[in-house]
Parts: structure tokens; sequence; C-alpha cells
């Protein structure tokens, strides 16, 4: 009998998911580790939750106030389609592109083609020296997951309600019901 995955424990276990690298528990449910390899997927896991996590804090610090010289004083969800209107969107696009191209794609290529390569998310930056221990590796992922997670359902409720921070209809009365009501329920009119 194949042995039955951790995370998931009616399926089988995948085999390319043995428990070596940080933040491997076994869910795979797709079996797409079979079909892309491994570093490959870590790689973009990194770089996507590394993005989601500043992705969520700018996207808070603009609807509480926060600006930058030449940005739109607008709420997070139309500041994309005011700063392509305005330009400093290109002013981004440029020095993130270069960074893409020189450290980003090179990168994928060594993790395809080199068996020794460094592992995905490992640009041996790390000034401050917290990086290594696979405890803060799997820190990383943890938070990178949530806010992957969190991203799309901030962008999620913007869009629903049209609205900032906290993403509701009415504002905080919608997370605590006693603000929005006239009296207690129960107390008399």
């Amino acid at each position: 009998m194949q042995e039955k995955s951790k995370a998931i424990p009616f399926l089988k276990k995948p085999p390319a998911l043995d428990g070596s690298m940080a933040g491997d528990i076994g869910f795979d449910p797709l079996q797409i580790s079979d079909l892309v390899p491994l570093q490959w997927s870590r790689e973009a896991e990194l770089k996507h939750a590394r993005v989601c996590m500043l992705a969520v804090a700018g996207w808070w610090a603009v609807d509480w106030g926060f600006t930058v010289p030449y940005a739109p004083k607008v709420l997070s969800l139309y500041a994309h389609d005011a700063a392509v209107e305005r330009g400093p969107m290109l002013a981004m696009l440029i020095p993130i592109a270069v960074i893409e191209v020189f450290a980003g794609i090179p990168k994928c290529f060594q993790i395809m083609n080199d068996p020794d390569a460094a592992p995905g998310g490992d640009y041996k930056f790390d000034p401050l020296g917290f990086g290594g221990s696979k405890d803060l590796q799997e820190k990383e992922l943890a938070n990178g997951r949530l806010a992957m997670m969190a991203f799309s359902g901030i962008v999620t409720q913007a869009t629903l309600t049209g609205g900032g921070f906290p993403y509701t209809y009415n504002g905080v009365s919608d997370l605590v019901p006693p603000l929005g009501m006239a009296s207690m329920p129960g107390f008399g009119s």
C-alpha cells in the first residue's frame, strides 16, 4: 500500500515531497511536483510570497493615508490606474524589470540546469545575517503563504465594497455590530 500524504491523508504522498525542504508538509493535491521541478516551484513560491508581503503592507499603508511624492492621492484599489495615467508606474516598472532580467531569470536558469545551485529564493543577499536556518525559512514561507491569501482577500473585499480599510460596506460598524445599532436588542427602543 502506498504511503499517504500528511497534509491530505486520503491522497497518496507526492514522491518529490519528502520533507527535506523548509515548509514541506506534503501538500500537493494536484501532483504538480511530478511535472515541475521542486526547486522551480520553490523559487516561484518565494518570489510571490515576498511580493505579497510587501503588497499587503503597501495596500494598507496607502489606505491609511501614507503617500509618497508624485503618487496619486487615491485609495489602493484605484492607485494602479491613476499611476498609469499620470506616469509614476513607468518609473517603477523599469527598475523592477531590470532587476528581474538580471537577477530573476538567470536564477531560474541556474536552478533548472545546475544540480548544485543554491536553493530557490537564495540570492546570496543577506546583509543582516538572518538567513540560513530552516526555522527562519519555514517562518518566511508561513508568513508568505498567509500574505498571498491576505492579499487575495483584501483585493476581493476592496473591489466588492469599493472602499478602503477595513474593506466593509459600512466601515467598522460591520465588524462590531453594536456600533451600527441605535439600541441594543432586547432593551427597548
